[in-house]
């Protein structure tokens, strides 16, 4: 495992680097990750518009911003992404502004979900390769600690009760679910991941 996490870690980006890559591509009507389509594309598009907004609007609150600078141990948040992904989309710009003012007790690394299926299958979700996911590594041990994603609990509770309901998941469910990440602020992100890394003291691992 930990040489499977090691890899990754060679492969990952920065958050500015990880922009510029999904950049780049989109510039060459391109997507990250093996599958090209314009629905891909048109979603990359569609994700760079939402991050650069939530860049200029998201705010990481006092509280939270207080607890991750009292974390004991420094980390990395490496996480499984793509530029396709619209929940990786809202959650991106999220974690590195927690990063940013963690007082670099959170160092944020991204590592392509297609480009690094081994890592991936080690953290699946129901069977499925569900993004994003971050995988939280303590620093001074060199080993992973815990993991969170692909969403909050109340984005993922709108999208098991609408499939449900309807057996499907369409365009409605997923502009409903951008309308949830709307509303939410980054909020629920913010206070999960929160309070999974509180808990890490807890965990011998």
């Amino acid at each position: 495992m930990k040489s499977i996490v090691a890899k990754a870690l060679f492969n990952s980006h920065s958050y500015s680097e990880y922009r510029k890559l999904v950049s780049d591509l989109l510039s060459d009507g391109k997507s990250t990750g093996n599958d090209q389509s314009e629905d891909l594309t048109h979603y990359t598009s569609l994700n760079e518009k939402r991050m650069n907004r939530l860049e200029k609007t998201i705010t990481v609150s006092e509280d939270v911003i207080a607890k991750l600078q009292n974390l004991k141990n420094h980390y990395i948040w490496l996480v499984i992404s793509e530029g396709w992904c619209g929940d990786a989309a809202q959650i991106l710009p999220i974690l590195n502004k927690m990063a940013a003012q963690s007082n670099k007790k959170i160092d944020l690394r991204i590592v392509l979900r297609d480009e690094n299926e081994e890592f991936m299958n080690q953290y699946l979700t129901n069977g499925g390769k569900a993004i994003p996911k971050v995988i939280v590594i303590c620093k001074e041990a060199g080993i992973v600690r815990t993991h969170w994603g692909p969403r909050p609990k109340g984005a993922t509770d709108l999208m098991t009760n609408y499939k449900k309901e309807f057996g499907v998941i369409d365009e409605k469910i997923k502009t409903d679910l951008q309308l949830w990440y709307l509303a939410d602020k980054g909020i629920s992100v913010q206070e999960e991941l929160v309070e999974i890394m509180e808990n890490i003291k807890y965990n011998r691992l």
